[in-house]
């Protein structure tokens, strides 16, 4: 019988009538992902990702693109997703990855798609790559085997599921360490790949780590010598309860390495987070974002800039009251563009190796993923309208923006979309508060709407100009809704003071920041104070549990997503960066942060609960593992209130395939609008 060739999931053309904006139409949208460019700064290769519902999948494309924005077209057209694009051999060919065939191995080929040649054959197949500057070698990610297996107990079983630990750090986030990411090189001849040399073979510590963009953990040195790497040689509780990872450089001829955080004879001997090396094009330096205290993972991240010369090391980002989120070297070795969050957008940067720095972009947008193309930066963009594109930003004409893709224009062209604008409301101890406001299509000031309140995750993270496709806030105000998302404390942006509030006092100032927002939202005529919902995941599903106790009768509707609900069982449960937000062990009685942390756990107010709620969780979410939501659905429904529970067995901390994602729109819709319309 003859097999039926795979679909190939490509660019949709929808026809839009109505122009209103759906679950099923954001997941047509193409996602614009990873770029490559050419050396001499003329054309960009890049990914896109398409998804369909009835296959329940998706695909990831190649495109090439000129760097005016001309000529886009694209290279794949095979059911194999292809990503990871990097312009080779003089810019006559790209190398790419690609699964055709089973697994993820390096393939390259002309820059217009043809001749197609595959370059490796690694077993366990390769998760990311970087070419050496001279490109004789090859730089590549893969997972290595590692999993806690007793003989004496398995021997026989090759059919059982069940696994082991001996250690803490045994799962991360969504899924369990049953491999670790190594780091390996192998010399390219320009056919196909040698031999590979694992740099941490034996053992079992990783890189790059959990979480986080893993190639951005690891570069070649300038000269095509060395590689530098971010590792925490640590495993198991020792690695449970640090944070403290550093860079080591490894010279691939003598297979010596030095850690370059904790030189001999340096008083600055680094036991935070350093991660992210890069060396500038002159070879004269290295530089990398560095953390300063051990065990907490939302320290200040800095610019750590080192001579490699004299191993002189310096800080350029002091005079900064804020994070790097990422940097990239600029062509004269001589400064730094690097990406920012600032009340509420992130922007472009530039400082010089002295301290002093610019402001390169401005708007209500986020850039991220920055690089160089020819003299100008090159970023993707995007809002809380807008999806992922690419632009190039000149910082030599004024700062002036072009756009390079346009990948769902002619979707989004046909929809009613709402807008948004920024917000300052004052708190309770006489500080401003920021917060972004979403309004429906065709909003009308002299008409009533419902509204909502948005918690955010984190607890440290933003409420910048994101485009998300698991929370739309597009999507979710076009359903006739105004939503109000503060930058409540504990989120970057505003001041390390404003972040470091929320740790080890959750219930705090954070949860009075958020009454402000509400309670200043609903005094506009336009709001309909008797129909407003809560709604949050993660840490803004805890403080959705925190909050049903504790509301007062603001809200009609509450939906956690994921959220912890009852602290010590999700202490236990979760990952080592807990020990530093709740302030200590909660059995330890004699210190008084952590006792008041734990006591003021959603579920010690499940008596004063009176308000509808929806809890949401799956089953693989081993950062806030599942009982959290089953327990809060349980307490909900003996309390007698009207509650339901979204379980996805297959899911992790967010949902991402496409049918489960199109339900849980549809069933978090239903489930407002039921109580506020």
């Amino acid at each position: 019988m003859e097999e039926k060739a795979a679909k190939i999931i490509g660019r949709k053309d929808l026809k839009i009538e109505d122009g209103k904006y759906t679950p099923e139409i954001l997941w047509a949208l193409g996602r614009v992902e990873g770029y490559g460019v050419s050396s001499d700064g003329k054309k960009i290769a890049y990914e896109v990702t398409y998804f369909d519902l009835d296959e329940n999948k998706g695909h990831t494309v190649l495109r090439v693109v000129d760097a005016d924005g001309k000529n886009d077209i694209l290279l794949t057209t095979t059911a194999a997703s292809e990503s990871s694009p990097h312009w080779i051999k003089g810019d006559s060919k790209i190398a790419f990855l690609s699964d055709e065939g089973g697994s993820s191995q390096l393939w390259e080929m002309n820059p217009d798609g043809s001749e197609r040649k595959k370059l490796s054959d690694i077993k366990q197949g390769i998760d990311d790559y970087i070419f050496a500057p001279d490109q004789k070698n090859i730089l590549f990610i893969a997972q290595v085997a590692y999993t806690y297996r007793p003989e004496e107990y398995f021997k026989g079983l090759d059919k059982t599921t069940g696994l082991m630990a001996d250690d803490l750090m045994y799962k991360f986030w969504d899924h369990w360490k049953d491999t670790v990411p190594h780091p390996f090189y192998a010399p390219f001849d320009g056919e196909k790949l040698g031999e590979a040399t694992d740099i941490l073979a034996g053992t079992r510590f990783e890189s790059p780590m959990d979480p986080g963009d893993p190639i951005t953990q690891l570069t070649w040195s300038t000269d095509s010598k060395k590689i530098a790497y971010t590792c925490e040689k640590k495993f198991g509780r020792d690695f449970a309860f640090s944070s403290d990872s550093d860079i080591y450089v490894y010279d691939i001829e003598t297979k010596v390495e030095v850690n370059i955080c904790k030189l001999p004879g340096d008083p600055d001997q680094n036991v935070g987070t350093d991660t992210n090396p890069a060396y500038s094009p002159s070879g004269k330096y290295i530089a990398w974002i560095s953390m300063r205290r051990d065990g907490y993972q939302c320290d200040k991240a800095r610019i750590c800039v080192m001579e490699l010369a004299t191993g002189k090391k310096f800080y350029i980002t002091e005079n900064l009251d804020n994070d790097v989120d990422e940097f990239i070297w600029n062509a004269d070795s001589d400064d730094i563009y690097f990406a920012a969050i600032w009340h509420g957008t992130t922007m472009v940067y530039h400082i010089d190796l002295n301290g002093n720095y610019t402001q390169v972009t401005e708007g209500d947008y986020d850039y991220y993923n920055i690089g160089l193309c020819g003299k100008q930066i090159i970023a993707l963009r995007h809002s809380l309208l807008e999806s992922d594109d690419i632009y190039l930003i000149d910082p030599l004409n004024d700062n002036g923006i072009t756009r390079i893709t346009c990948e769902n224009d002619h979707i989004m062209n046909q929809l009613k979309l709402g807008t948004f604008k920024a917000r300052w409301t004052p708190t309770v101890d006489g500080k401003e508060l920021h917060s972004w406001v979403m309004y429906p299509p065709e909003f009308d000031p002299s008409k009533k709407y419902p509204a909502w309140l948005l918690c955010m995750g984190g607890p440290q993270e933003a409420v910048s100009q994101f485009w998300s496709y698991r929370w739309n806030m597009l999507l979710l105000a076009a359903q006739g809704y105004v939503i109000t998302m503060p930058n409540r404390r504990g989120v970057p942006g505003f001041g390390r003071k404003w972040l470091e509030e929320v740790s080890t006092d959750y219930s705090g100032l954070c949860m009075q920041d958020y009454f402000a927002a509400i309670d200043d939202l609903v005094t506009e005529p336009y709001i309909d104070k008797d129909k407003v919902g809560c709604v949050g995941a993660s840490f803004g599903g805890y403080s959705v549990y925190y909050l049903a106790g504790n509301h007062e009768k603001r809200f009609k509707v509450f939906l956690s997503h994921d959220g912890m609900f009852n602290l010590e069982e999700f202490f236990l449960g979760t990952d080592w960066y807990m020990v530093w937000e709740s302030g200590g062990n909660y059995w330890d009685k004699n210190n008084p942060v952590a006792q008041k942390f734990f006591a003021d756990s959603p579920h010690n107010y499940v008596e004063k609960w009176d308000t509808p709620i929806l809890c949401i969780h799956s089953n693989m979410d081993y950062r806030i593992p599942v009982a959290e939501g089953q327990a809060a659905f349980a307490a909900a429904r003996l309390r007698g209130i009207d509650a339901q529970y979204l379980y996805y067995p297959d899911e992790c901390h967010w949902v991402l395939k496409p049918q489960n994602s199109v339900l849980w729109y549809r069933i978090f819709i239903n489930w407002m609008d039921k109580y506020l319309k």
